[in-house]
């Protein structure tokens, strides 16, 4: 059996001091039954620093003596284990493969660094069992974009009814599943509301956060009835939930002393890995990456909730930033406009639009359009939805065209030259900078200015323009953060199923389905078939 609840004493507590404060996450609440685990990173972490005008930031800090730090996060949570449990074959058998499987333990204890501190301290700030860190090894290897046949999601993989219930936002725009503030809040939430239906049993609430709570319910009930123990190892539960606390127990052995094992774990550094900044409305990704003076597959890497180019309209209005940025990006977004803080439009076609009026009324080009959506022609159909890029950003930055060519034979001539520019009504330091591609610091600094003073129309402006200022195309999603957002999926084909339902529960198509697994698409599908698919994560919360 195992203690009633992780018990931390004061100290403990004062070692890792964590003031957490959510901006524009939403209600409270928690996560809901799971399936699927083991696939590749993510986590995220957060607690309060000072505030930096116009955004707060936030973010953990773990604080512990230098000599007493030694061994990292992992040599903290050792001392903090406070499960009791006996070991057993089934224990013994998971542990047996991690030990064989040292490559594999290396790349996800890698993977964690960004996230793992986060887990910790919302673990300790809710005296919960710090062996609970280790789960999402478990669920997902670490990897926010883990997938199963199940439609579970993220880190902590939640499944998207139970999401919806415990208050996670999936939409167009976001999927807070793998977004790991939304996640692990809920995640937390939902383990401590399984630990009180458990009647304070670790085991059984771990279990049910893989089947259900009910499967777990109705085993105690047979158990109880038969007259025997309802602790997890007696009853009866589904193959995979059988599995699924040894592999987390055998985890844990293994983080408790490696070297019995023959294994040497990655050190994971015991501070904070990022920071939240509340941004407080809609902002384009790619404009937060140059704010923040880091790439935008950085932010991409940081935020994978988001499926798009930018955050969701209606929120949450915030990001998650490495701490080394924070400073820069919160003085950088004072001097942008709100009216400038999202470079792209979602037109829905109506009927009879052609693509070039759109792009005339968006004041763009149609090889800009047909690039941003990914289209071979210029047909378009009533109804669908593009992406447009908006004119805040030079055509340059998104065509091939012959004016974008000439843009940038311009900028080359003019590279390295002293220009002086009269502001026109309307603009700003940003839209300047753009317009030279230049940073905001840098055109405010050559004039004696900060980035955040108003502009008056007819001031002269000093600009030095540079080779190879034009921007880079700017993401529409975050595709490339991670190599690929695709993750293979094995899927069992039930009974009523057909490859029409499985295609549109997947959203992909039927003849992909049939190319994968080499089938006729006329055939019937058999209950108890296997199928192989290749499922984008970022679709399958729209």
């Amino acid at each position: 059996m195992l203690s009633s609840r992780s018990r931390l004493s004061q100290k403990t507590r004062l070692a890792l001091t964590t003031c957490v404060a959510f901006l524009g996450i939403g209600s409270h609440a928690a996560v809901g039954n799971t399936l699927g685990h083991g696939l590749t990173p993510s986590a995220d972490e957060l607690e309060s620093l000072e505030l930096l005008s116009p955004v707060a930031t936030t973010g953990p800090v773990i604080l512990l003596p230098p000599e007493q730090d030694t061994e990292g996060l992992l040599g903290l949570i050792r001392e903090r284990f406070a499960l009791e449990y006996d070991d057993n074959r089934r224990t013994a058998a998971e542990r047996n493969w991690y030990a064989r499987h040292p490559d594999y333990l290396q790349r996800v204890f890698n993977r964690a660094q960004r996230y793992m501190p986060h887990i910790v301290a919302e673990l300790e700030r809710r005296e919960l069992p710090m062996e609970l860190a280790l789960l999402p090894i478990v669920e997902s290897a670490y990897d926010p974009f883990a997938y199963s046949h199940g439609r579970a999601a993220g880190l902590w993989q939640m499944i998207p009814g139970t999401a919806r219930r415990f208050g996670i936002r999936q939409n167009w725009w976001y999927d807070g599943r793998r977004d790991v503030v939304d996640s692990t809040r809920a995640a937390l939430d939902y383990l401590e509301y399984l630990y009180k239906l458990q009647d304070e049993d670790w085991l059984n609430a771990i279990a049910s956060y893989n089947s259900g709570e009910g499967n777990v319910l109705k085993a105690r009930k047979r158990n109880r009835r038969a007259g025997k123990p309802e602790d997890f190892w007696n009853l009866k539960l589904p193959r995979e939930t059988s599995m699924y606390v040894p592999k987390l127990l055998a985890l844990v052995d293994l983080v408790r002393n490696p070297e019995a094992y023959g294994l040497e774990l990655p050190v994971i550094a015991n501070e904070t890995q990022f920071v939240v900044a509340d941004v407080g409305s809609q902002l384009d990704l790619a404009l937060a990456a140059e704010l923040a003076g880091v790439d935008v597959d950085t932010v991409y890497a940081f935020n994978p909730g988001y499926n798009r180019w930018s955050t969701d309209p209606d929120g949450p209005h915030r990001l998650v930033l490495p701490v080394v940025a924070a400073d820069r990006f919160s003085s950088a977004l004072a001097g942008v406009p709100l009216a400038e803080r999202v470079r792209w439009s979602r037109h829905k076609v109506r009927s009879g639009q052609t693509i070039s009026e759109i792009a005339e009324l968006y004041h763009t080009s149609i090889a800009a359009i047909r690039e941003a959506n990914n289209l071979r022609g210029n047909t378009i159909r009533a109804g669908h939805h593009l992406l447009i890029p908006v004119a805040t950003k030079p055509l340059s930055a998104y065509s091939q065209s012959a004016e974008a060519r000439l843009e940038r034979k311009q900028n080359r001539q003019r590279a390295g030259e002293r220009v002086e520019h009269v502001v026109a009504r309307g603009e700003s330091f940003w839209t300047i900078s753009r317009r030279y591609g230049v940073g905001t610091r840098q055109l405010a600094a050559w004039n004696g200015m900060a980035p955040g003073d108003t502009l008056s129309t007819g001031k002269k402006l000093v600009v030095w323009s540079r080779a190879g200022s034009v921007e880079s195309r700017p993401r529409t999603a975050p595709t490339s953060a991670y190599g690929s957002t695709t993750r293979k999926v094995n899927y069992t084909v039930r009974r009523g199923d057909s490859l029409y339902l499985i295609a549109q529960r997947f959203r992909v198509s039927i003849k992909q389905i049939a190319r994968w697994n080499g089938i006729d698409v006329k055939r019937i599908l058999r209950p108890g078939q296997r199928l192989t698919m290749y499922v984008d994560v970022t679709a399958q919360s729209s």
